[in-house]
Parts: structure tokens; sequence; C-alpha cells
């Protein structure tokens, strides 16, 4: 039997068009992206996890970053996200990529393991994915992540692509907003069920905005003191307590 080599890569940059700088900013008092490094570290079905951002000096404290949580490092192309994940992949001999954008702040191992299983259980190339709700499968938005091969990766960045499928590497396999596969019959696209006791498709769980950094910050106040391995049961706890305070 043939073991293949996961390999997460996780997108980061400081120069973010809606929020600059949230990369670094404080959740609990340490950087959100050292926040996501903390939790995807306690996955068991990755095999190695690399921190890739933009080769330019507004990043070299990312860098410095990956190198405090120990995590590798890849420095490639601002704009051409998909180059930068395939460079990443390649580096790292992954046969499986497991994307996950440094946006969501409370990514839940054991879904990310869970998703990683359910794919290579698949024994077919393809595109599965828990990291918002597809398919009607209930996921709160920003706690899974998206697995792909490493094939699939090495194609499109021979292929031509726009710049808006430069910039958004799903767009390549699956559009979320329209909830439409690119080429279903080169590239499938699977999901699992989330589990009822958590499957909340109402709850947005990214920071791209100075409002949704705020909503991050309070529940990191609330929750990581407490208990530092918080999970999306103790969100939606949380949640839905916060939201019944303010009705």
């Amino acid at each position: 039997m043939i073991l293949e080599k996961v390999v997460m890569v996780i997108q980061a940059r400081m120069e973010s068009t809606r929020l600059p700088g949230k990369s670094m900013m404080k959740l609990a008092g340490k950087p959100l992206v050292g926040r996501i490094l903390e939790r995807v570290k306690r996955c068991k079905k990755v095999d190695e996890i690399v921190l890739a951002i933009p080769d330019n000096k507004s990043n070299i404290c990312l860098r410095d970053l990956a190198n405090y949580y120990d995590i590798k490092c890849f420095l490639g192309s601002e704009s051409n996200l998909v180059n930068r994940y395939y460079k990443a992949a390649f580096l790292s001999n992954a046969d499986v990529v497991v994307r996950l954008p440094a946006d969501n702040p409370v990514p839940e191992p054991d879904e990310i393991d869970r998703i990683i299983e359910y794919h290579c259980n698949l024994k077919k190339r393809g595109f599965t994915s828990n990291l918002a709700s597809i398919n009607n499968s209930g996921y709160p938005d920003g706690i899974g992540a998206e697995v792909f091969d490493f094939s699939l990766l090495s194609e499109i960045n021979n292929n031509k692509k726009t710049l808006t499928q430069m910039e958004h590497l799903h767009l390549n396999f699956f559009n979320y907003e329209s909830n439409e596969p690119v080429d279903i019959k080169w590239c499938p696209i699977n999901t699992i069920k989330c589990p009822l006791e958590f499957r909340r498709p109402d709850i947005i769980l990214d920071v791209n905005t100075l409002d949704q950094y705020k909503f991050m910050s309070d529940l990191y106040e609330d929750l990581y003191l407490k208990k530092p391995n918080f999970n999306i049961i103790d969100i939606i706890e949380w949640y839905d307590n916060k939201n019944k305070k303010m009705e």
C-alpha cells in the first residue's frame, strides 16, 4: 500500500485589500495566524504544514511567525496564488494538498482530519471541501478545509487562467457562491455532512472586515483563556448566548 503525503498549505499575506495587516492582528494576545497554526498543529491526518506567503518585505513578520511556531514557510508570488500553492506543495513532495485560508481563525482539527480521511478513501482524484456549506452539507463557514490532489493543482498551474482564477484558487475547481463545479468530469466535487450537533451554515467564522475581526477578538477573549482548545460546540454556545443578550 502506497501512503500519500498530505501537506496543508496555509495562505497568508499582510496586504489584504479589505483588512490590511489582519494576519498579525491580536486574538487573546497572539497574532491571528499564530492562533491558526496552534490549532492546525493538532490535526492528526496532516504530515506537514506550510505557511505560504508573498516574497516581499511586508511579509517578513509572517516568516518570523512561522519560525516561532516551528512551521515551514514558503515565499512565492503575491498575486498568483495558484503558483504559490503549487510551488509550496511541490517542494514538500505533496500527494494531497489541504488548503486553508488565513482568514479562518478557528479551524476545527477533528473536522479537517475527517475531510482528509474521506478524500483519501475515495481513491480517485477530485476536490473535497467542508470549508463552507456545499451541496447542503450544513457546515459553518470557516471551520474546515479544502482537499485536492496535487496532480490537479499541477494541471491548473500549467493552464491559462484569468486574474481572478490566479487570485482565488478554489475557483479553478468550484464556485461556492453558485454552488457549481468548474468541470465535474475533470474534477469531481465531494463533501461530507456536518454532524447534527453543529450543523449551523448560518454562522460565518471568517475575518475579512473590521467588524468580523472585532467579533473574533471577543470570541477569543471569552473562550480562549478558559479553554485554549475550545471547539465549535463552545463557539456555537457562545454565539447563541451573545445573540440572546442583543435581542
